[in-house]
């Protein structure tokens, strides 16, 4: 498992598809993860720190897991298949409990946890953000679609303000 870290919340134009990106602590990498409006707001408002005057469903939960003697001691994003992503809480018995990757991360925040992607979802959806030293490159390159979606989410990378990541 790698560990990672919630970079924010933006809206993908022009389809208007909220992401969620991930990056490797230790590393370069990066995981863009596509969720849906409620989740983004959800994530979005715990990185900023705004608690609601009453609890939204993720405070609940992590409210009532604590009532209960409990904690989250971590979020796992353990599978893709199709582009949906597939998450788990990790509680301090080692019982865990599957979840929407989205509803984890925006519990993770909450719950103040680690946050954890396995090494078989940063390899296929995790994409190396680096400057490219042509000179030195002696791997095969990308393929044109591959080049493509590099291309697309160096720009999405360039393009990202500060007020992208607000609810």
């Amino acid at each position: 498992m790698i560990e990672v870290e919630i970079v924010g919340v933006r809206i993908e134009l022009p389809s208007n598809q909220p992401l969620v990106l991930l990056r490797e602590i230790h590393g370069e990498r990066h995981v863009p993860i596509w969720i849906g409006t409620p989740e983004a707001s959800a994530i979005a408002l715990a990185q900023q720190g705004v608690v609601p005057p009453r609890p939204m469903t993720h405070d609940l939960l992590v409210d009532v897991v604590e009532s209960l003697g409990h904690s989250i001691v971590s979020v796992n994003i353990v599978a893709v298949e199709d582009n949906i992503f597939y998450g788990q809480l990790q509680f301090e018995n080692g019982t865990t409990v599957s979840s929407r990757a989205s509803d984890a991360l925006a519990i993770a925040l909450r719950a103040k946890c680690r946050i954890w992607c396995a090494d078989s979802v940063m390899d296929e959806a995790g994409v190396r953000i680096t400057e490219h030293d042509e000179g030195e490159d002696t791997a095969p390159g990308p393929t044109v679609d591959e080049e493509r979606e590099l291309r697309r989410f160096r720009e999405f990378l360039d393009d990202v303000e500060p007020e992208d990541f607000d609810g």
